[in-house]
């Protein structure tokens, strides 16, 4: 069921649906790409095609680690800080897509069922995070789709630099 399908409605339809639309522009945008495009750098950035959507699942996977768990659970897998933004050797931009679709299931399912949005952790210690501030599941759901919006306007310049092609427009 969709979230428009939702009879229910309310906070959680409406977040769900809003990240799915932000996921969808995203996907949008490396359509018909190979992998040799979806991991070309198009622009002076480090960022590709490929390496954002592995990031942005990436992204997702940890904050949602966070909204169960705090940040002890959030850092409980290592991170590849560069390597999460470039495709590396045998990966494949339907293997990304595919983990990233793996990750948003997750994610959904987590929110429908988490029985209160309100539920906050202490953020990581972090020089970009407030000292002693806390996040409830909510402020990271906003977060996230925030980050999934920002990456997909990059994708969409990367993908124009590689083609032409745009997402909007």
């Amino acid at each position: 069921m969709t979230p428009h399908q939702n009879p229910s409605g309310g906070e959680r339809a409406d977040l769900l649906e809003t990240l799915a639309k932000h996921r969808g522009f995203l996907r949008h945008t490396v359509r018909g790409l190979s992998d040799e495009q979806a991991a070309l750098r198009t622009t002076v950035s480090e960022l590709c095609l490929g390496g954002l959507i592995k990031h942005v699942a990436g992204v997702e996977a940890r904050w949602m680690r966070f909204a169960t768990g705090g940040a002890e659970a959030m850092r409980s897998e290592p991170i590849d800080w560069a390597g999460q933004f470039r495709m590396l050797p045998g990966e494949t931009l339907d293997g990304l897509l595919d983990a990233y679709e793996r990750v948003a299931g997750e994610t959904d399912e987590l929110v429908a069922t988490l029985p209160d949005l309100d539920l906050a952790h202490p953020l990581p210690e972090a020089p970009w995070f407030e000292p002693g501030a806390s996040w409830s599941v909510r402020r990271v759901l906003l977060h996230i789709i925030a980050e999934t919006s920002q990456h997909a306007g990059h994708a969409d310049i990367i993908r124009e630099s590689l083609d032409g092609a745009k997402t909007m427009g």
